[in-house]
């Protein structure tokens, strides 16, 4: 039996979980023996974290204060990084795996993998680094590789897996990388299919707590176009101004529906003729995936991740973009031209979408090879 080791450090966030969960739906379907940890700090289980085929162990989150900072507001920063360095060495210890996968940042957010990845090491497993296809501005992420959070990577870890292409954001060229990577394409499940219906409009930010402006400008283009309809796809941090915002308008709330903690929202994309969104990893690959050419209104900091990468697919011809600052007249005049993506669009633009099977089998490779 093989075993793997998957860890995220999200705390707000759901991206890099979500990522981590879809390739360990792949190593399952390629090595149906396996056994699967996911280590994570996100506090809340969506539905599509609930897969009896997985270990999910959970760590302290790290949230983001005002000021940018990391801490944990019950136990505080040191506390929080000492119990997340326990228990993820204690994980090593108990589970020796064949394959260690890290998504984002080497050591976790505050070096606290360290000590259970070089235990790890020490037992013979394979590491890997695992980076989203745009990290941050080309300064931001140089500087990063240049510090702490990066010393000693080329000899920790066996390879670097980049979630994209190269063609969108070369690591190497752009933020010297000193490891060549190896580029999976995108991961993201495939749409089953379904009828859409063309005046359907979903809204969506992700996880949901930096989203209020998203929905907002969603939500009034939709007001001044009253033969559309739309679902509001809430995630599990979203505040109670989603219904506030349809408060007082029976017209339009009764053309909005507002869905609470979906999972995934490639399925509701598949369904609709336009989306409307921020420009996260996940729900943005999501959009391709089901055929939508969204409208993108990318949060530009704490990170320029979101800008970088709406920028460079609108310039393949893949999405519109509109700033925070719009007018919800600027979004609805968006929402009258042809929203979907013609076939082949992404392939031809050289956006692969099967990074998640790419991914699992080079780990299942690897896997079987320690076993051997």
């Amino acid at each position: 039996m093989s075993r793997y080791l998957f860890s995220s450090h999200d705390g707000y966030g759901l991206g890099h979980v979500r990522r981590n969960v879809l390739i360990a739906r792949e190593v399952a379907r390629c090595d149906p023996d396996a056994q699967i940890t996911l280590v994570t700090g996100v506090s809340r289980r969506p539905i599509w974290l609930q897969d009896p085929r997985f270990t999910v162990v959970a760590v302290p989150p790290l949230l983001k204060n005002a000021q940018g900072e990391y801490d944990n507001p019950g136990l505080g920063l040191r506390a929080a990084v000492a119990e997340r360095s326990r228990i993820f060495a204690n994980t090593v210890a108990d589970l020796r795996p064949d394959v260690v996968v890290v998504d984002r940042h080497p050591y976790g957010t505050a070096g606290e993998l360290r000590p259970g990845l070089v235990a790890a090491r020490r037992h013979g497993a394979t590491i890997l680094l695992g980076l989203r296809d745009v990290i941050d501005d080309v300064a931001t992420v140089r500087r990063e590789l240049g510090g702490q959070g990066w010393e000693g990577v080329n000899r920790l870890f066996d390879e670097v897996l980049v979630f994209g292409n190269p063609l969108l954001c070369d690591h190497e060229r752009e933020y010297g990388l000193a490891i060549r990577p190896t580029y999976c394409g995108w991961v993201v499940e495939a749409p089953a299919r379904q009828v859409r219906a063309d005046n359907l409009v979903v809204i969506s930010a992700g996880g949901g707590g930096d989203g209020e402006t998203v929905f907002r400008l969603g939500v009034e283009a939709l007001r001044r176009r009253p033969h559309l309809s739309g679902i509001v796809a809430a995630g599990p941090y979203t505040g109670e101004w989603a219904h506030q915002s349809m408060h007082g308008d029976s017209d339009l709330a009764a053309r909005v529906q507002l869905s609470r903690d979906t999972g995934s929202t490639v399925q509701l994309f598949a369904g609709a003729g336009a989306v409307v969104q921020m420009c996260g990893y996940n729900s943005t690959v999501e959009a391709l995936s089901a055929g939508v050419r969204a409208v993108l209104i990318p949060r530009r900091s704490p990170r320029r991740e979101q800008a970088i990468r709406a920028s460079r697919l609108a310039s393949l011809g893949l999405a519109d973009v509109v700033d925070e600052s719009a007018s919800p007249d600027e979004v609805a005049w968006l929402l009258d031209q042809p929203r979907l993506l013609p076939d082949g669009a992404c392939e031809r633009a050289g956006i692969s979408l099967d990074g998640a099977n790419f991914a699992a089998r080079m780990l299942t490779s690897r896997a079987l090879a320690a076993v051997a």
